[in-house]
């Protein structure tokens, strides 16, 4: 567990991205993006920007607490440029950015009650936000879409530093992260890099699921991905706000492994 805590409170020279990835809906890439932040965000210090890149109603701003405003990525867009110039100020990020108080990182969500030819962005709008993000976070954790042919999905996959494949031990779910593993290895050298060094989170999302259900797809995983960590059963992760200190020790010690898995590919 110290081994574990000295890895995520790290602090590594300039800014880092991670793609929580899945092309099926409900494998948990948002429980991942809101945990994974807040690990890192609670060991590391602030710094940690969670940002919904989900053209299609996108619920990360759904499952963490809103700011002062309802400001969104839309918003945010047409102010990349004075951002990223020498009078931009990380300050001003509170105007689009919701800060998660108990936490210490910050969401920047997407407006999910817009339809998704509204939501969606093009890969120099991804290159600007990104930018912007970098500038003034040092962890950047994209949560996405389940479409892996859409420009800002592949965008994404270009800016990462690294990716992690959320799934449930569903079959769906885990099949749906193994095609698109093998999908990254075809794509390009550097997204075979990406696949080969991921890190795959299995999560018991069933209560019923039985130890067994799980080590079957973790041990699925072994050979295409760096790191597997399974996370187990919590009714706190199934709906509404999702918050860390509101899990049972167990889990919690899980998304410490994971959070740690993530930050040894650093």
């Amino acid at each position: 567990m110290r081994d574990d805590e000295h890895a995520v409170s790290r602090h590594w020279p300039g800014p880092r991205t991670v793609a929580i990835v899945n092309g099926k809906g409900g494998a948990g890439k948002t429980p991942a993006t809101v945990l994974l932040s807040a690990v890192f965000a609670q060991y590391g210090g602030a710094g940690v920007l969670a940002w919904d890149n989900n053209q299609t109603r996108g619920t990360l701003g759904w499952r963490t607490e809103t700011g002062a405003h309802d400001r969104t990525l839309l918003e945010l867009l047409p102010q990349t440029q004075r951002l990223l110039g020498a009078q931009g100020q990380s300050a001003d990020l509170a105007h689009f950015v919701h800060h998660q108080p108990q936490e210490k990182y910050d969401v920047l969500r997407s407006k999910p009650i817009r339809l998704a030819h509204e939501n969606r962005l093009s890969p120099t709008d991804v290159d600007a936000i990104h930018a912007v993000a970098a500038k003034f976070y040092r962890l950047i954790i994209i949560d996405s879409g389940n479409d892996e042919s859409d420009p800002m999905w592949l965008r994404m996959i270009d800016l990462a530093d690294q990716i992690v494949v959320a799934t449930t031990t569903r079959d769906d779910h885990a099949e749906a992260g193994a095609l698109l593993l093998e999908a990254l290895e075809d794509r390009d050298e550097r997204s075979a890099r990406l696949a080969r060094e991921s890190v795959v989170v299995v999560s018991q999302a069933d209560p019923k699921a039985s130890a067994a259900d799980v080590s079957e797809v973790v041990a699925g995983y072994r050979s295409l991905a760096r790191e597997v960590v399974d996370i187990p059963f919590d009714r706190e992760m199934v709906d509404g706000h999702l918050r860390l200190r509101a899990l049972a020790a167990p889990t919690q010690r899980a998304w410490l492994s994971a959070a740690a898995a993530v930050a040894r590919g650093f």
